[in-house]
């Protein structure tokens, strides 16, 4: 048995992370606010024994055109706490993390109600620390524009340092230059010591953020070569801030299409792409790169360079070497992109996956992975009944729970008490 194993979280998205998964015909296409629907996806990952769900959320439709975005799957959908807090009682074990702004909300009711979701659940919480990219997002908050991105992580860092206090039970209060804050909270300390940190972000400064406040860092690499740097990049991070490399756990998005036979994936997911309106595609990739007339461009010609923009740094890098890297046009790019949004695809049998993916976690290259099914409940059926025991037959993913908590199936530390005297 392999003394390190690998840590899995599924990504629940709606009818699926592909962008044309509303249109696959065993899609539920209402199942952004069918609870019933994202009960059935939490209990199928439970009884898989993944370590998390995960909920991403934004304050706004994704894309500037509300015509494109309603033909997507990415336009319905419950707000992520409230839902989380409803599947907290329909499951025993599995971890419940969800993303929330620190562009759009404050410190002290974020603090309590990730706390609250932590308790109402045994300890299984986790937030996903982001700092909104979206100038969609900005108009909805009487924001004259995106923030510059070195303000919205200078911010983001005293957010962070906030709430963990008060998560911790300072009594103290905080008076900085963003926030000011004189209570404590009015629950009592996390049944798992603090709920989990998660971070996203895979800037410069976003990496310094996750090396001093995250446990589980989520981030996108195509390549092994970028998995690894990335990995290498941010655990030599730790150091500086007295951690030592397996207090956090990094865990690259997956998007993973399985069959019993490679002809079956494969003959899958080219159903899936055939399914991928143009204008969709192009309105998605522009979204990213903050490219707001690349639709006037030739589709079959070559991505033309971004403009500078304060949108998502280290996914627009992404894309952009994958387009130099593969001599891609926009109309290829779109369509490899609206599959996983710039996440690393494998198509494949089980075995053929679960080699993909030991190859990556035994080579330093990650702790674990967040599976993005294309479509569900297919999808992560498919991945739970197929990949799942392939992995544990390798003894790479366990069998049973460590623990009741999301901090014992992640095995990250219980933070010390730093509550004040």
């Amino acid at each position: 048995m392999t003394a390190r194993q690998i840590k899995l979280g599924a990504f629940l998205w709606a009818t699926g992370h592909h962008i044309a998964a509303w249109r696959h015909p065993k899609v539920h296409v209402t199942a952004g606010i069918d609870i019933d629907h994202y009960i059935q996806l939490a209990r199928t990952a439970e009884a898989a024994k993944f370590d998390m769900i995960f909920c991403e959320d934004a304050a706004g439709l994704r894309e500037a055109n509300i015509g494109i975005a309603s033909q997507t799957s990415r336009s319905i959908g419950f707000e992520p706490i409230s839902l989380l807090s409803a599947l907290a009682v329909q499951t025993s074990r599995i971890g419940l993390v969800s993303t929330a702004s620190t562009s759009y909300n404050e410190p002290y009711g974020l603090a309590r109600t990730f706390l609250s979701l932590d308790h109402l659940s045994g300890g299984r919480a986790g937030w996903n620390l982001v700092t909104s990219a979206s100038p969609i997002e900005a108009a909805n908050f009487g924001s004259t524009g995106l923030k510059p991105h070195a303000d919205r992580y200078e911010r983001a860092r005293e957010f962070a340092e906030v709430v963990t206090g008060l998560w911790h039970g300072k009594a103290s209060g905080h008076d900085g230059q963003s926030f000011s804050v004189r209570d404590p909270l009015d629950l009592p300390r996390s049944p798992q010591g603090a709920p989990v940190m998660v971070q996203a972000g895979a800037s410069d400064v976003g990496r310094d953020l996750a090396a001093r406040t995250a446990d589980v860092v989520f981030t996108a690499a195509q390549t092994f070569e970028e998995a690894k740097a990335f990995y290498d990049d941010l655990k030599g991070r730790l150091a500086a801030y007295g951690r030592e490399p397996d207090d956090i756990k990094i865990m690259p998005g997956v998007a993973p299409v399985v069959a019993e036979t490679e002809a079956e994936a494969r003959e899958k997911y080219e159903e899936l792409q055939a399914l991928i309106p143009d204008d969709v595609g192009v309105a998605l990739l522009s979204s990213y790169l903050s490219i707001s007339d690349l639709w006037r461009y030739p589709i079959d010609g070559p991505l033309p360079d971004p403009p500078e923009s304060e949108g998502m740094k280290s996914r627009q890098a992404l894309v952009i070497e994958q387009s130099r890297r593969d001599n891609l046009s926009i109309r290829q790019l779109a369509r490899h992109f609206a599959g996983a949004r710039g996440h690393w695809r494998i198509v494949g049998t089980a075995a053929q996956i679960a080699d993909e993916l030991q190859a990556r976690f035994e080579s330093g290259a990650a702790d674990g992975f967040n599976v993005m099914p294309a479509y569900f409940p297919g999808e992560l059926d498919a991945f739970a009944t197929l990949v799942v025991p392939e992995l544990q037959r390798r003894g790479l993913f366990r069998k049973e729970y460590e623990g009741r908590t999301l901090r014992d199936q992640l095995g990250l530390k219980q933070p010390v008490n730093c509550g004040a005297a």
